[in-house]
């Protein structure tokens, strides 16, 4: 991989250019870093044989980097790099894969075929809706065994289809932008 130069950011990514006038591009969601970091700090940067270094951060991306499949993260690793929030292992349980596929999947040393990709989005999208249903579900409870009921009998009837909600919501979110 050639040198890269013209290092520049947006809210969501790095930009780089090679020696060749090629522009190339990461998600800032692999290095929370740089995505927390001020303007000035973004800044202050070295160019090395193999990579950009920011010292004050302690934050390294190496040209190479650059040209992965994955320097733009899927919808499966752009959640969970999100929402550290969510229990990987607790989550893979919940879907009955293992817990190490689904953080190799997150940080992309494995790739999901499309239907296990499309397994775990509709568990992402079901937590949301049971998120959404926990104030609004006439008694709803926080035991497992109650939820699990109570959610599949009202959540068709309080949000509609989660596939149709969830279509409409996109549809939605695409007239806003």
């Amino acid at each position: 991989m050639e040198k890269l130069c013209n290092i520049t950011f947006d809210s969501k990514y790095i930009y780089a250019e090679d020696t060749s006038g090629r522009k190339l591009k990461q998600s800032l969601l692999w290095y929370p870093a740089l995505m927390g970091a001020s303007e000035d700090q973004r800044k202050r940067y070295e160019i090395g044989f193999t990579g950009i270094h920011w010292r004050e951060l302690d934050e390294d991306i190496s040209f190479e980097s650059f040209e992965y499949d994955d320097a733009i993260p899927s919808k499966v690793q752009e959640f969970f790099l999100m929402h550290k929030e969510i229990n990987v292992a607790e989550f893979a349980k919940r879907i009955g894969i293992n817990a190490t596929l689904l953080r190799n999947y997150i940080n992309g040393f494995k790739k999901p075929s499309a239907a296990r990709e499309t397994e775990i989005l509709d568990a992402i999208h079901q937590l949301g809706l049971e998120y959404c249903a926990y104030g609004t579900v006439k008694e709803y409870s926080p035991t497992i065994d109650t939820t699990k009921r109570l959610l599949s009998d009202n959540v068709d009837s309080v949000y509609g289809n989660p596939r149709k909600t969830i279509a409409t919501v996109e549809k939605s979110s695409q007239k806003v932008r």
